[in-house]
């Protein structure tokens, strides 16, 4: 399957990042639930395995950074990560948030009405094993009533391996800054779009991905008059922190 035979699918200007991070602690049901208050429609998130094969919303190969909780995602079973406080962190009112497994974030989005972009993780040496599964839940466990999701990843063998495994959910090749090759790279995965920074996107490169006929996104929009600049390119969407800045009439 090429990126032909895949359609660009309908995702809105303004998509929540890790649900709605400035307002929640990221990836948790909290976030999706303060994204859908403040008028979002879509949010991304993150997806990694866990040491016993479980898929959890979570960003960091560590967990220091967003839960009380040491040591590697990767070598932590599912159980224990289930225990971690993944809100204090972020503010006393969140004390008790807990980190998703997919299938719970699934379940949230369903919900909430929610489309979504998942981000696939992946560990050294597990980037197929990690896109494969990721695939095989959403098909298994996608809530019939959303629009496709969107998967992403800036790691190749995992963005193979999902598209493998699900072909017909669409794909974005995500990378910090477009390199010289980034079509080559979109083609070889079969990807109908492109998420960067936004702060390496130009005018030139813009036109360059629209022009191949690729969705073009930027990350990590928070302020309005830098997201209208990027609409102007022909940018389709940005995530977002702060929403609700975006979004504000």
């Amino acid at each position: 399957m090429t990126k032909h035979d895949i359609s660009l699918p309908a995702v809105p200007r303004v998509i929540g990042h890790r649900g709605a991070a400035g307002h929640a602690p990221e990836n948790t049901l909290a976030s999706f639930e303060a994204a859908a208050a403040l008028g979002v429609r879509w949010v991304e998130f993150d997806v990694r395995l866990t040491g016993d094969g479980a898929l959890v919303v979570f960003h960091d190969e560590t967990l220091e950074r967003t839960t009380d909780g040491k040591g590697r995602v990767g070598t932590t079973t599912l159980a224990a990560i289930r225990q971690l406080d993944a809100g204090a962190w972020f503010g006393r009112k969140f004390a008790g948030e807990r980190v998703p497994a997919l299938e719970d974030a699934l379940a949230a989005l369903q919900r909430l009405d929610l489309g979504a972009n998942i981000e696939i993780k992946a560990d050294t040496g597990r980037e197929a094993e990690t896109g494969g599964a990721v695939a095989r839940a959403l098909r298994a466990a996608w809530p019939a009533t959303l629009p496709a999701p969107l998967v992403s990843s800036f790691n190749a063998a995992a963005l193979k391996a999902a598209g493998d495994a699900a072909p017909e959910f669409p794909r974005a090749l995500l990378v910090i800054k477009l390199a010289a090759d980034w079509r080559r790279q979109a083609e070889a995965l079969a990807c109908v779009a492109v998420h960067c920074r936004e702060n390496e996107l130009t005018p030139a490169l813009a036109r360059q991905v629209l022009d191949r006929g690729y969705g073009l996104r930027c990350f990590t929009v928070n302020e309005r008059a830098r997201a209208e600049t990027l609409f102007k390119w022909g940018v389709e969407s940005v995530f977002s922190d702060y929403p609700d800045r975006l979004l504000a009439k």
